[in-house]
């Protein structure tokens, strides 16, 4: 089947024919006819397999080929593409903005780390297909910038994300302002029980398209886990990287701290690296993306926020650094290979602590098991690992909790005995429990008083015991009524300490009028 079997306008393929669109993929070839009859769609595909062109072409087809429903002073936004990231948003507006070469839409992008003066600038001329991520979107529709209440068209791309990241509320806003009478479509590479659950509460009626088995990643991929001490992983890197048939590479971390630290020890081992993440601004982002796909940058260190977004032509080398504790970024992280039919390797290193039960969850997820790597100099060995991943210390924590959930019995602990063998059952006996007290509290001195600490005087009565001897508060007087060597109040005769006052048989300094009058 070609493209022009879909039923799409002559302005849209004359746009495709020089980007060497030729056959549609098998996400395009079930969705785009759906998207055409304007029914709501749920998408679930693998990465790279076109995703962005399943949604973009028949709505660029629909915009150019039907007049605006709703009439305003300007142009007004009619389709609205909302995704997570800006590499991603930036990335989708750029394949629009080719989709619309041959007709007269316009589109723009909007998103945050950057100054909103140009955006502005652009919507105030008015366009036809916005994307934006949805952040700087409700930031300029607080601002009276952007007006919804247009949209004929809402798509969300990469659901799953936008949930994972926190979006879930700002989502709902938007949905508030749009109109209720719109086509909606959500995109995702991963479909948990989550994105079901939101879809059935925003799409009306929709038809599920799900190429090939959920949560999988593409076939074009070839998958490795090499066994590696977490100390030995950055050696372990440059021993791979120094192969020659390995021409451009893209590395995962965890942490933005960790890729900066990726990035130095490549550098210093003489391999061209630059390191994107959410610490550095949009410019920079950009640029160090550009040079990656130019070819001047043969690694490019990220976290997670190039796992979507970042589509390379032919990438040779995908590097899981830190194994995902998400098994659905791990689908999306490797997907930056093996795009678009080509072949792909994809390595992950797993070291001998949690990163274990990270691999079995991603191989319970992906439903195999990877083939583990042990040939290598920095080999651990590991052994199977399986696909059960073991519980966290939370979840162990919350199956120990009491059971008194959903009219279940409490069951009480038993509380800790602290009776001794030796000790008395009767606890009505009270002269038996004053003579086992005391025969506890014997006191056997052991050499003098340790260096540095006070003595507690004590005294012993004639049976032996030990009895700790009360402080005194009187007038300075002892029980005989004899005056103590000590009086216990007066300044002058009182003994000071050698950092405040004086000592007895020498003068005192002499203090300052000034403190006097304050005194």
């Amino acid at each position: 089947m070609s493209f022009e079997n879909l039923g799409l306008n002559d302005c849209v393929l004359d746009a495709i024919k020089p980007l060497g669109y030729k056959q549609p993929t098998p996400i395009q070839e079930q969705a785009i006819p759906i998207v055409l009859s304007g029914k709501d769609l749920l998408g679930c595909a693998q990465t790279g397999t076109g995703k962005t062109a399943a949604f973009a072409l028949p709505i660029v087809h629909q915009l150019n080929s039907s007049p605006p429903k709703h009439k305003t002073r300007r142009k007004p936004i009619r389709a609205l593409i909302v995704s997570p990231t800006r590499e991603l948003t930036s990335q989708i507006n750029n394949n629009v903005r080719d989709y619309c070469s041959q007709s007269g839409l316009r589109s723009t992008v909007i998103y945050g780390g950057v100054s909103q003066h140009k955006q502005v600038g652009i919507l105030r001329r008015g366009v036809d297909i916005l994307v934006a991520t949805p952040g700087r979107l409700l930031d300029l529709c607080n601002q009276k910038f952007i007006d919804l209440s247009t949209i004929e068209c809402l798509v969300l791309d990469e659901a799953d994300t936008m949930l994972d990241m926190g979006f879930l509320p700002d989502i709902k806003r938007i949905i508030k302002l749009c109109p209720e009478k719109r086509q909606t479509l959500f995109f995702s590479a991963t479909m948990p029980n989550n994105i079901v659950k939101l879809s059935s509460s925003i799409l009306t009626d929709p038809v599920r398209v799900q190429i090939d088995a959920v949560n999988s990643p593409a076939e074009t991929v070839e998958q490795k886990v090499y066994s590696v001490r977490q100390s030995d992983k950055k050696d372990l890197l440059v021993h791979i990287l120094q192969d020659e048939s390995i021409y451009n590479a893209l590395i995962f971390t965890r942490t933005k701290h960790g890729a900066d630290k990726v990035e130095r020890c490549l550098r210093n081992n003489n391999i061209k690296a630059e390191a994107i993440h959410g610490n550095k601004s949009q410019a920079k982002r950009e640029k160090a993306l550009g040079r990656f796909k130019k070819g001047k940058v043969q690694v490019l260190v990220a976290t997670d926020i190039a796992s979507r977004g970042i589509d390379v032509d032919q990438l040779s080398l995908v590097v899981n650094f830190e194994l995902p504790n998400l098994a659905e970024s791990y689908v999306h992280r490797i997907g930056r290979t093996g795009r678009a039919g080509h072949d792909g390797l994809a390595i992950s290193f797993c070291n001998e602590g949690m990163e274990r039960n990270h691999l079995a969850g991603i191989q319970k997820l992906i439903g195999k098991e990877i083939e583990i790597v042990e040939d290598h100099p920095y080999s651990l060995d590991m052994g199977p690992v399986g696909m059960n991943p073991k519980p966290s210390k939370k979840q162990a924590n919350k199956s120990r909790k009491s059971k008194d959930r959903g009219g279940r019995k409490f069951e009480r602990r038993k509380p800790k005995s602290t009776r001794r063998d030796d000790r008395p059952k009767d606890k009505n006996n009270s002269e038996e429990r004053k003579d086992y007290r005391k025969s506890k509290r014997k006191f056997e001195s052991k050499g003098g008083p340790k260096r540095g600490y006070k003595t507690t005087e004590s005294r012993q009565e004639p049976n032996g015991n030990f009895k700790k001897r009360k402080k005194r508060r009187g007038l300075g007087l002892s029980p005989n009524g004899e005056e103590r060597s000590r009086p216990q109040f007066g300044r002058g005769n009182s003994k000071k300490s050698k950092f405040k006052g004086r000592e007895p048989g020498k003068p005192g300094k002499k203090r300052s009028s000034f403190n006097k009058k304050r005194r």
